[in-house]
C-alpha cells in the first residue's frame, strides 16, 4: 500500500477476560471517525435521525423507519442498535458505527456479515443527517468502513444495494469502485420498486488507491476478530 494511505493499528492484547470487545473499536482518518457507540453516544447519534434524513416524500430505506414524530424516529434508532447488539454471534452479526466529524455526531455507518469466517463477505448500509449531507461525507464514511472491512478484518468481498431512484447512495458506491451486481424487484411501501446490487473485491480495493483514506488509524481489531473468531 502506498505510503500516504498507510494503515495505523492500534491494539491490546486479545483476551478472553474480555466480555464486550466493541467499545474500543474505531477508524479515524483526519476529522472523522467511525466509533462503536456506547449508550450516550447511541442516544446523540439517533437525536441525529430525529432532526431528519431526507425529503418526505422519499423513502431510500428498506423499511419506512424515519415516518413518524422525532420522538419515535430517535427510539427506532435505539430499539434497533440495542436489538442488534443482542443478537451478536460470530455466525450472524452487524456492526454499527457512529460517525464523527470533529468530534460531532453526524450519522451511522454498519456493515453486516453471516458466517463471515468462511464467506469473508460484508454488506454496507449507512444514513447521514441533513445537515452534513452535500459535502462528500457519505463518500468518506463508506470509504472508511470499507478500510476497517478489508484492512481490519479480513474481508474478501464487499457488498451494497441501493432503490433505483436513489442517486446520492448510487453515486457514492460508483465512487468507491464498485461494480454492477445483479438488479431485482422488491416490495417497497406495498409497491414494486427496482433494487441495484454492486460489489467491491479486496483486489479493487488495494489497486485503487484514489478511493481509500490516507493515514487511517483503527484500533479494537484483534478483540473484536477474537470474538467474532475471524482468523
Amino acid at each position: 500500500m502506498e505510503s500516504d494511505h498507510e494503515t495505523t493499528t492500534q491494539d491490546a492484547e486479545p483476551s478472553a477476560t474480555v466480555p464486550w470487545p466493541f467499545p474500543d473499536l474505531s477508524a479515524r482518518s483526519g476529522g472523522l471517525e467511525l466509533r462503536y457507540p456506547d449508550d450516550e453516544l447511541l442516544v446523540a447519534v439517533a437525536t441525529v435521525a430525529a432532526a431528519g434524513l431526507h425529503a418526505e416524500h422519499l423513502l431510500p430505506f428498506n423499511s419506512p423507519w424515519t415516518r413518524g414524530t422525532p420522538v419515535e424516529v430517535a427510539r427506532r434508532v435505539l430499539a434497533y442498535a440495542w436489538g442488534k447488539r443482542a443478537a451478536m454471534s460470530p455466525a450472524d452479526w452487524t456492526i454499527d458505527l457512529a460517525v464523527l466529524v470533529d468530534g460531532v455526531p453526524a450519522g451511522l455507518q454498519g456493515m453486516t456479515a453471516r458466517d463471515f469466517a468462511v464467506a469473508r463477505t460484508v454488506k454496507t448500509g449507512s444514513w447521514l443527517g441533513r445537515a452534513h449531507q452535500g459535502r462528500g461525507l457519505g463518500t468518506r464514511m463508506r470509504a472508511l468502513m470499507l478500510h476497517l472491512a478489508f484492512a481490519g478484518l479480513g474481508a474478501e468481498v464487499a457488498s451494497t444495494a441501493a432503490w433505483a431512484d436513489n442517486g446520492p447512495s448510487i453515486g457514492v458506491t460508483r465512487k468507491l469502485g464498485y461494480m454492477p451486481n445483479g438488479r431485482q424487484v422488491e416490495s417497497r411501501d406495498g409497491r414494486a420498486a427496482e433494487k441495484l446490487q454492486y460489489r467491491l473485491t479486496r483486489a479493487d480495493w488495494e489497486e485503487n488507491a484514489a478511493v481509500r483514506l490516507p493515514d487511517v488509524t483503527l484500533t479494537g481489531t484483534e478483540q473484536v476478530r477474537e470474538f467474532l473468531r475471524i482468523r
